[in-house]
């Protein structure tokens, strides 16, 4: 993992793989770029240079008390100045949930620096009842509830990692983190926007994989269908759950790889080739 500077404050980002065409991924709200971790592995060896980033209050990055630090503009901000970081000029970015929007965000701010985006579980206007039916509870467990979140999170910190399955692993780690930053990354969402208008988005032309799953009210399917409809240049997959891409990842990574070909327009034998350089 490495880390630069970004307004003051430390950003983390890992890298996998190498070679001219780079793929940044970004995690859900309150999780760690880790849950990104098997897909940037199978992306890069495939030939692919992979960058899974914590936006600030996530995962390894700086976490301040400052409500107004946090946004998905912010985020977008950051992952721009990732790509300055790694003197990308062009990438194919994306994320799952918040990463998704940050993406959006991105797109609204520098739609050059775009090669493609990949937009897993997007939150938009059908989510807004059950986000905030979701989320309000969690702002006041953190925020009124301190002291006893800080009893939790330092429970989960006990826990051995290398004893649970991955995604009870990516929970422990967002549970353990201490609340009070927690509490200003929800904040600071709350109050901002949550992604570009769709008159906006509307403009965004940068190819774009949308996927969406069933059952699940905070990032509904009706989202990522109305989302693939309004960007000229994309298409809907469809997973089987919420979760089908970190625990029976085959199908949809194959889907993905596939999107991030066609992006740099790479073949089928010359994905073997860069795999095989890389």
């Amino acid at each position: 993992m490495a880390t630069f500077r970004y307004d003051g404050q430390q950003l983390a980002y890992t890298v996998y793989g190498r070679g001219p065409r780079t793929t940044v991924l970004m995690p859900g709200l309150l999780l760690s770029q880790k849950m990104q971790a098997p897909l940037a592995k199978e992306l890069a060896a495939r030939g692919n240079r992979v960058v899974t980033f914590d936006p600030l209050g996530h995962g390894e990055s700086d976490r301040p008390r400052d409500m107004w630090r946090y946004s998905m503009t912010e985020f977008a901000r950051q992952a721009l100045a990732l790509l300055d970081r790694l003197n990308v000029d062009q990438a194919v970015v994306g994320g799952t949930s918040m990463g998704a929007n940050t993406t959006l965000e991105v797109a609204s701010l520098a739609p050059e620096r775009l090669r493609g985006m990949i937009l897993e579980m997007p939150v938009l206007d059908n989510a807004i009842p059950a986000c905030a039916i979701a989320f309000t509870p969690l702002l006041l467990w953190f925020t009124f509830g301190a002291l006893a979140a800080k009893g939790v999170a330092e429970a989960a910190r006990r826990i051995p990692r290398s004893r649970v399955p991955f995604l009870l692993e990516l929970g422990l780690d967002a549970v353990a983190q201490d609340p009070g930053p927690s509490a200003a990354v929800l904040q600071g969402i709350i109050f901002g926007r949550t992604a570009p208008h769709r008159v906006e988005r509307r403009t965004f032309d940068a190819p774009a994989l949308v996927i969406g799953h069933p059952r699940d009210p905070v990032h509904p399917f009706s989202d990522a269908d109305m989302l693939a409809q309004e960007l000229p240049n994309s298409r809907l997959i469809d997973a089987n759950s919420i979760v089908e891409l970190r625990v029976r990842p085959a199908r949809l990574t194959a889907k993905i790889a596939d999107f991030v070909d066609e992006c740099w327009g790479v073949a089928a034998g010359g994905r073997d080739r860069a795999a095989s350089a890389a």
